[in-house]
């Protein structure tokens, strides 16, 4: 009997395949999913980077240049609608670079014992380098280089960190306590936290003054209640081919690449296919990624009605987690640097609704397990700020304050009235409608990563 030969087989579908619209329409709402976060990156950077210097966009968010950053000097405000899900722990900074065209030099100062993390993202919003307290990372001069970069790096540079893609996006961040006096504290450090061109690199700590930084209009149409749309569905087919290109496949990703091109280069040839898969876009927009708010679709169950990622930052080939996280909570750390906890309802499943007030009560010694610092987060049904007469958005170590139950339990509090005398310094003001909690560890003990600790009840008391 002779042997029969597999015939040669080539990634993606064989050609000649029909592209009939149930064919389009398949494989175009499969790339929608896949490909959001990327074109969510790609345009942000472009907007975020379209400034001759670093600045303020708006005077609320920091923008610089490709390959720098640029650092507020408080808490990000409540009005920014660049990034949903911000915190009030920490001094910001952002940036991104085009690290194949040139790489970039962060520059990290001695920060003494105040907690710091500086994270670094490809265009999957994946996490590529470990800077931060928690790594013992020293201060110096980090190379940030994209993948097919094929310099030298100088002498004087600390280390080399390589992202797989040429897109980078960068957020250094350190703790700010809620005080006059820290924000006066961290400017020292907080001036030297810098990022440059590899040309500009000549081995001294330099130092900028980042309560001088310029201000830029915030761009037309992006003012409202919601985060600014980074995706329209009506050109993502447009802007797909540029990931394409620019953001090499994983390992097993070579037919999921070949796939999607067959159906592009067959819409660059028939308007019928392109139609076809605007309209997909469209649909896909409205029927999968709005639905992604929902925190429940974001990581799996916690206890006591939350839900917490176990893979953020390092998503790999987990599509659907990473896609629901850019819609929701674009830019998290990876989970030894930071936990996140979080929910839309209370304990019993019910959807939290400010006109109830609420309990959420951390039994003694069961207060986040962190290394660095925890806080509560209360935030609306869009998930930014609800902006209220006391400019109080957030709970927790930065809060020196709050006051501990007899017991040594901690609760706080959330809805729209004051809980009542002797508890205000307590209290999370949430709107007259839907919010959601938001729990953050950094840099989490064992407990809080394997899920030994649980999570608060969150219980609706009478009004």
């Amino acid at each position: 009997m002779t042997a029969m030969t597999a015939p040669d087989s080539v990634p993606g579908p064989v050609p000649g395949t029909e592209m009939t619209p149930w064919y389009v329409q398949t494989v175009g709402r499969l790339a929608y999913v896949w490909g959001w976060p990327m074109v969510s990156q790609l345009n942000r950077r472009m907007a975020l980077t379209s400034v001759p210097e670093p600045g303020l966009r708006g005077g609320v968010l920091p923008n610089a240049p490709a390959g720098q950053v640029c650092m507020l000097t408080d808490y990000i405000p409540a009005s920014q609608r660049f990034v949903a899900c911000t915190n009030q722990d920490v001094a910001y900074g952002m940036g991104f670079g085009k690290l194949d065209e040139e790489p970039a030099v962060l520059q990290l100062p001695d920060f003494g014992g105040r907690f710091w993390v500086a994270a670094a993202w490809d265009a999957r919003t994946d996490s590529f380098a470990d800077l931060g307290m928690q790594y013992g990372t020293k201060p110096g001069f980090y190379l940030m280089a994209g993948p097919n970069w094929d310099g030298q790096a100088p002498d004087g540079i600390t280390q080399v960190f390589r992202s797989p893609t040429e897109l980078a996006a960068f957020c250094p961040r350190l703790f700010l306590n809620d005080t006059a006096e820290d924000r006066q504290a961290i400017l020292p450090a907080l001036g030297q936290v810098m990022m440059y061109p590899l040309s500009q690199f000549d081995g001294t700590m330099k130092t900028t003054d980042w309560t001088a930084v310029p201000s830029y209009p915030v761009p037309a149409g992006t003012t409202g209640g919601a985060e600014i749309r980074w995706v329209d569905p009506g050109r993502f087919f447009d802007q797909l081919p540029a990931v394409l290109d620019t953001v090499p496949p994983l390992p097993g990703e070579e037919a999921l690449y070949q796939l999607i091109r067959t159906v592009l280069d067959a819409a660059a040839a028939d308007p019928a296919v392109k139609q076809t898969l605007t309209d997909t876009a469209v649909a896909a927009e409205r029927d999968l990624i709005s639905s992604l708010l929902q925190w429940r679709l974001n990581g799996p169950p916690a206890g006591n009605g939350w839900f917490s990622p176990v893979n953020n930052a390092r998503f790999g080939t987990d599509y659907m987690t990473r896609t629901a996280i850019a819609r929701s909570n674009m830019y998290e750390n990876t989970p030894e640097e930071t936990k996140y906890v979080f929910t839309d309802n209370d304990t019993s499943g019910d959807p939290l609704d400010g006109s109830r007030p609420y309990t959420i009560t951390f039994p003694a010694g069961q207060l986040p397990p962190v290394n660095g610092f925890w806080s509560l987060t209360l935030y609306n049904e869009h998930h930014f700020y609800n902006v209220n007469p006391l400019g109080r958005y957030s709970l927790g170590t930065k809060n020196t304050g709050l006051q501990a139950n007899d017991d040594g339990s901690l609760t706080l509090y959330a809805g729209a009235q004051s809980p009542g005398a002797g508890k205000e310094s307590n209290w999370l003001p949430a709107p007259a409608g839907p919010f959601s909690l938001y729990i953050r560890g950094y840099w989490p003990k064992d407990d809080m990563l394997d899920g030994t600790w649980q999570p608060p009840a969150i219980t609706p008391t009478p009004s």
